[in-house]
């Protein structure tokens, strides 16, 4: 067998071999059939053929223009015939551009695009700026001077206020991407007031996007579209969000890993049957803190020794915007630390365990705490288990 030539093995196998074609097509020939592949990838992707038109996609303008060159080469569609079963090389050619003198690279320098290097793909693009980009420089930049600014600066100044004193912070833009009537940003150095949103209109791939009236604190205004902003926040370092004034983080502006934009604060009442816990079940109280949901979080209760190797009833939960998990839960710990259940049970491996998170606190005593981290009074409050009270800390 190891002396057997290809040919030999071939023919033992039952196999024919076939004689392989060199040179079967021309370098000319071999770049429009891979062209041509490309526009056929495209069109079964998207269900369309490749347009014309500034709001598309450059590849797609790329395409579109390929496949208007190829449409009016009878050389290619002869070659392409096996490969066009939908048809495409057949319709008319749009008067866009001279296509017949049109190579790739001709085409990205029409369309505004700098000719990738010999070793570059030429998908590939790099250092180039969207349509959508320049149309966004363009809005953000074409501001008027507000007429009646005069009805908006108390807005603005009421702001500085209100950052300086913490009750608004400014975060990083996206972690909430969201634009709204009433927001206030900081763009390009300036704090923007989103005063009022349009009706939505649906862009070509079938998102939301509203024209939008933004005044700015220099005192100009500019009507630009929802995106428009979103993608200038996106884009500047320095772009925030302002919170409101009930709704700011919790512990400062600064994204830590344990963050989270949304979550919920619960309140757990364990079903053990332990003598202590039934005892004493209506004052004993689990408090935690999670970003999903809190059913998923107490699935596997009876069996983690965490809620006491025991089903739990989930007695209240409070909705919170951008909370640090840690953080959060750190601060309970430290004001109801008075009142920790001192209790260990034994896992399912008998390994003795002592579960954090359970307080004999009662449970308005609780819903007063969280009312207070809304506040922002909570800081200076300490819990007292002889009177079953939240205190202030003397100064």
């Amino acid at each position: 067998m190891a002396d057997m030539e290809d040919d030999d093995l071939l023919d033992a196998l039952g196999v024919e071999a076939a004689p392989t074609k060199a040179g079967a097509h021309t370098k000319l020939e071999e770049r429009l059939i891979a062209g041509f592949e490309d526009i056929l990838r495209f069109v079964e992707t998207n269900g369309r053929v490749p347009q014309h038109g500034e709001d598309r996609d450059i590849f797609e303008r790329l395409y579109a223009v390929r496949l208007d060159r190829l449409r009016g080469m009878p050389e290619a569609r002869e070659l392409l015939a096996s490969l066009d079963a939908s048809g495409l090389l057949s319709g008319p050619v749009a008067a866009v551009v001279a296509v017949d003198s049109l190579d790739d690279e001709d085409l990205l320098a029409e369309l505004g695009v700098d000719a990738p290097a010999d070793d570059e793909d030429i998908t590939q693009l790099r250092h180039v700026s969207s349509y959508a980009d320049r149309q966004t420089a363009e809005e953000i930049a074409n501001r008027a001077r507000c007429e009646d600014f005069d009805n908006f600066q108390p807005l603005f100044e009421q702001v500085e206020r209100d950052i300086q004193s913490g009750q608004r912070k400014t975060l990083r833009f996206g972690r909430d991407a969201s634009v709204e009537q009433g927001n206030f940003f900081i763009l390009d150095g300036q704090i923007a007031y989103v005063a009022e949103v349009g009706k939505a209109a649906r862009t070509p791939n079938g998102e939301s996007n509203a024209r939008l009236l933004v005044i700015f604190s220099n005192g100009t205004e500019s009507n630009l579209l929802e995106r428009s902003l979103q993608r200038a926040l996106y884009k500047d370092e320095t772009g925030r969000r302002i919170t409101d004034p009930d709704n700011g983080p919790l512990f400062g502006d600064t994204i830590e890993p344990e963050d989270i934009e949304s979550g919920t604060i619960y309140v757990l009442r364990s079903q053990s049957d332990h003598p202590y816990v039934s005892e004493h079940r209506e004052l004993i109280h689990k408090i935690g803190v999670t970003g999903g949901k809190v059913e998923t979080r107490i699935a596997g209760a009876k069996d983690d020794a965490t809620y006491l190797l025991a089903g739990v009833d989930i007695v209240a939960t409070y909705k919170l915007a951008h909370i640090n998990r840690t953080k959060l839960e750190n601060l309970f710990h430290k004001i109801f630390a008075p009142a920790q259940l001192n209790l260990t049970i034994e896992d399912r491996f008998g390994k003795p365990v002592k579960p954090r998170e359970w307080f004999l606190v009662p449970l308005h005593v609780i819903d007063e705490a969280v009312n207070r981290i809304r506040d922002g009074s909570i800081t200076s409050m300490s819990y007292d288990p002889t009177t079953a009270t939240l205190r202030k800390q003397p100064e």
